[in-house]
């Protein structure tokens, strides 16, 4: 029997998307180098479900009907070259490659143009939604060749999770390495969010001497509002999850060093390039950076107060306005990354779709939240719209909590809380709303020191002043 889909890794979201693949009707071939983990999935899996494994290349390769569909699921960098190039002679034109792992955008179109003559195909495709998302339908984001797209939509379309009005969360991104860089970008607005809501728990834990029960119990009212989202939700259980080795909640006993993969990083590196600013990405990036500064913070906490001073005033009181704090601040957040997807769409010449890419961002993936609605919305009515922020529906909303916001920011940086990614996206808010900004004293000092010239406000041209 031949196979429609073979899977090249079976890692925990190789495994996993497999499973999906075979369970909607996609029998595959699996394979491994390392034949005990082949012999683990396999052992995994019931009789009837349909699985073949390959001990070899070839044999991989010879299972699969023609023309060949093959996902591959390993790690970025040069051990996804050595599979290419492990495949490449066993393969024909019109054989597909998918790259479903976290490859940077640059090297898929690397990949793409080395691909180029043979006639095999490649696909570079963002893949989110963790191992569940993977096993029961995660948001995926294909790009490359259309035409190669359409060959594989059904099968995408089967495996993707569904949006609550039963749109899957799948589309053609756009062309070259689309796929990855949207899935980057998707990564970034992740790590944005994850600060914001941890800075929203430190206010209500130690600003606000908040018990984890309390805290979660607020997490689950804003899950059941507009805050809705799957990071609120997976919060309000973490918070006061109970600690199996003692008494009290796990929280208290993790390390407080956040990890990174690079996702982040490649996200600012690509801002930076573009000349795009996503202020609360970076903030995060570097809440994370801080979080892993033991040395440093351990000297520091010997020379200065230790602690926080606690927030007066009504809890209940705070706890509403730092859920309008925190749904003002994510939308900054979301609106950074999809201004960063907008300019990068015209400079890679991408053709992308913000709506439907926020439209396949509803469901199975991490950053899923019902505000993406309303962001699909807005890109529908204005596809040139330059920044979420000044959309109707997000501006009335921003400046009825705006008040709050600033209030929220405010108490906590007096009781000496750290909010990076908070404090990111006001500013980047209130610099967006300025009719003026400093950056004319900026000007001046950069022609006094270099002679680099400035424009005027009341006159055409470009001027050079001798300060001295």
């Amino acid at each position: 029997m031949k196979h429609s889909i073979g899977i090249f890794g079976l890692g925990v979201m190789g495994a996993s998307l497999a499973k999906n693949l075979e369970r909607n009707g996609y029998p595959a071939v699996v394979f491994n180098y390392t034949y005990d983990l082949t012999e683990q999935f396999m052992s995994g899996v019931a009789q009837e479900q349909q699985f073949t494994p390959a001990r070899t290349v070839f044999e991989f390769v010879r299972a699969l009907e023609r023309p060949r569909r093959i996902l591959i699921m390993v790690t970025a960098g040069k051990a996804l070259d050595s599979v290419i190039e492990a495949l490449k002679p066993f393969l024909e034109p019109g054989d597909i490659l998918i790259d479903g792992g976290n490859s940077h955008y640059s090297d898929t179109d690397r990949r793409i143009a080395a691909l180029e003559g043979t006639g095999i195909q490649f696909i570079g495709m963002g893949v989110s939604g963790g191992e569940q998302g993977a096993l029961w339908g995660p948001s995926l984001m294909p790009g490359g060749d259309e035409g190669t797209y359409h060959y594989i939509s059904s099968m995408l379309e089967e495996v993707a999770a569904r949006a609550e009005d039963g749109a899957p969360c799948v589309t053609y991104i756009g062309k070259g390495s689309a796929g990855h860089f949207v899935k980057m970008v998707h990564n970034g607005i992740e790590y944005g969010d994850m600060q914001l809501i941890a800075e929203a728990y430190d206010i209500m834990r130690f600003g606000l001497g908040l018990s984890p029960g309390t805290i979660a119990e607020a997490f689950h009212t804003w899950n059941q509002g507009e805050l809705s989202s799957y990071l609120i939700e997976i919060t309000s259980k973490i918070v006061n999850f109970p600690d199996d080795q003692k008494k009290g909640v796990l929280i208290d006993s993790i390390l407080d060093q956040a990890g990174m993969k690079g996702t982040g990083t490649w996200t600012s590196q690509a801002a930076l390039t573009l000349g795009e600013p996503i202020p609360t990405i970076v903030a995060a990036l570097h809440g994370r950076a801080l979080s892993s500064l033991t040395e440093e913070r351990q000297l520091a906490q010997s020379i200065f107060p230790k602690g926080v001073n606690q927030i007066p005033g009504d809890p209940a009181e705070w706890i509403r306005k730092l859920g309008d704090a925190l749904y003002n601040s994510k939308i900054c957040s979301y609106a950074q990354g999809f201004a960063l997807l907008r300019i990068a769409s015209a400079e890679h010449q991408y053709g992308l779709n913000l709506s439907r890419i926020a439209s396949i961002w509803r469901g199975g993936c991490i950053i899923r939240a019902n505000f993406l609605d309303l962001i699909k919305t807005a890109f529908e009515d204005q596809p040139d719209l330059q920044n979420l922020l000044v959309h109707p529906t997000f501006s009335e909303q921003m400046k009825d909590r705006l008040n709050e916001w600033r209030e929220v920011v405010s108490a906590a940086v007096g009781a000496g809380i750290s909010l990076p990614a908070m404090t990111a996206s006001l500013s980047y808010f209130e610099a967006i709303r300025r009719e003026k900004l400093p950056a004319g004293l900026i000007q001046a000092q950069r022609d006094y020191f270099g002679a680099h010239t400035y424009r005027r406000t009341d006159m055409e041209g470009v001027f050079h002043t001798e300060w001295e």
